[in-house]
């Protein structure tokens, strides 16, 4: 199975900036696409970002222009760089991976426990 393990959550200014870490850990055979989805109190898990194998990226037009994500294959890390924060970037950050464990296995979707971003005013 695949683990993913989030990290770089916190409480930030309005303006600041703050990058979150996805780890991709055990059995990984093959990752292709990664994100980063969110959601907020009361609202639907969204995509922010996403990036596939190719390294095309998609974000959310929300945040196009102050979000970047990239990842580092060699670690098996995805990274979200979110700068220019707003309040209502609040919200719980998820990771997630489409990936297979075994190469007899199929895809999978794969998601992170979650970590929160709050932006104060």
């Amino acid at each position: 199975q695949v683990q993913l393990v989030e990290s770089g959550g916190g409480l930030v200014q309005a303006g600041g900036s703050l990058r979150l870490s996805c780890a991709a850990t055990g059995s990984i055979f093959q990752i292709n696409a990664m994100a980063w989805y969110r959601q907020a109190p009361g609202k639907q898990r969204e995509l922010v970002a996403a990036l596939t194998s190719g390294d095309s990226t998609n974000y959310a037009d929300s945040v196009k222009g102050r979000f970047t994500i990239y990842r580092d294959n060699v670690r098996n890390t995805v990274y979200l760089q979110m700068n220019s924060l707003k309040p209502e970037d609040t919200a719980v950050y998820y990771c997630n991976a489409d990936a297979r464990s075994r190469s007899y296995l199929p895809r999978k979707e794969y998601w992170g426990q979650g970590t929160q971003v709050t932006v104060s005013s």
